[in-house]
C-alpha cells in the first residue's frame, strides 16, 4: 500500500473510531433509546464526518451488540427481548461472581482504594437528574473488578454481554430508589473485596448482579403498565 492509500486508511479508521465512541455513548446515556432509528446523515453533519465513516461504525456496532441493521431500512438501536435479558443477567451474574474470586486474594491496597473512590462519587450521583453522570460511573466499577481480576479473556466476555444488555439496564436503576440500593451493595462489594475473601467477593457481586436484574424486570413491568394506562 503506497503512503497516501496509508494514510487515508488510518484517517478512515480514526474517524470511524470516533463516530463508534460518539454513537455509543448517545446510546448509553439514552439518547438514542432502543429501538429508535439511526440517521446516517444526522450522524455525519452533528460529528463533520462523511457517511462512510458513520457506516463503518455502526457495523462494528452491530458487532458488539448494540445496533441492528436492516437491509434497506437503515441501523436501529438494537432491541433486547424480556426473555434475553433475563438471560444476560443469568451470564453476567456467574461471570462478576467469578471476576470477584479471582481478584480478592490479589487485589491490592491501592485497587481497593481505587474501587471505594468509585463508590463515593456514585454517591454523589444519587438523585435521579444525576443518571447521566451515575450510570457511566457504575459500568466503570464493574469494569476495573474485570480489570484488576486480569483475565482477558473473561473481561473481553464481560464487555461484548454489557453492551447487548446497556439498552436495558437504565430502567431498574432509575425506579424505586435503585441507585442508592445499587450503591449500597457496592460497598458490600468492596468490602469482601478488601477482606481478601474470595467465596465472600463473588456472593456479594452475584447477589448485586442478581438484584438488579430484578429490579430491571420490575422496572420493565412498570414501564409496560403505564404504556397500557
Amino acid at each position: 500500500m503506497d503512503t497516501p492509500a496509508a494514510i487515508a486508511l488510518l484517517r478512515s479508521t480514526s474517524l470511524s473510531t470516533l463516530v463508534e465512541g460518539e454513537v455509543m455513548r448517545m446510546i448509553l446515556t439514552g439518547e438514542l433509546d432502543a429501538g429508535q432509528q439511526i440517521k446516517e446523515l444526522a450522524i455525519a453533519e452533528r460529528l463533520g464526518v462523511g457517511r462512510s465513516s458513520v457506516r463503518e461504525a455502526l457495523r462494528a456496532l452491530e458487532a458488539a451488540g448494540l445496533v441492528r441493521i436492516e437491509k434497506n431500512r437503515g441501523a436501529f438501536v438494537r432491541v433486547v427481548s424480556e426473555t434475553e435479558a433475563r438471560e444476560l443477567y443469568v451470564i453476567r451474574e456467574q461471570l462478576e461472581g467469578l471476576a470477584g474470586a479471582i481478584l480478592a486474594p490479589r487485589i491490592t491496597d491501592a485497587q481497593i482504594e481505587e474501587l471505594r473512590g468509585y463508590v463515593d462519587a456514585l454517591d454523589d450521583h444519587l438523585a435521579p437528574g444525576q443518571f447521566e453522570r451515575y450510570f457511566p460511573l457504575n459500568l466503570r466499577f464493574h469494569a476495573r473488578i474485570f480489570e484488576m481480576a486480569g483475565n482477558g479473556r473473561l473481561t473481553g466476555m464481560y464487555r461484548r454481554l454489557t453492551n447487548e444488555l446497556h439498552t436495558v439496564r437504565r430502567t431498574g436503576l432509575l425506579r424505586g430508589g435503585g441507585l442508592a440500593v445499587s450503591n449500597i451493595e457496592h460497598r458490600r462489594i468492596v468490602d469482601a473485596l478488601a477482606a481478601r475473601d474470595p467465596h465472600a467477593a463473588a456472593a456479594a457481586l452475584r447477589a448485586h448482579v442478581a438484584a438488579g436484574g430484578s429490579r430491571r424486570s420490575a422496572g420493565a413491568e412498570a414501564a409496560r403498565g403505564e404504556e397500557v394506562a
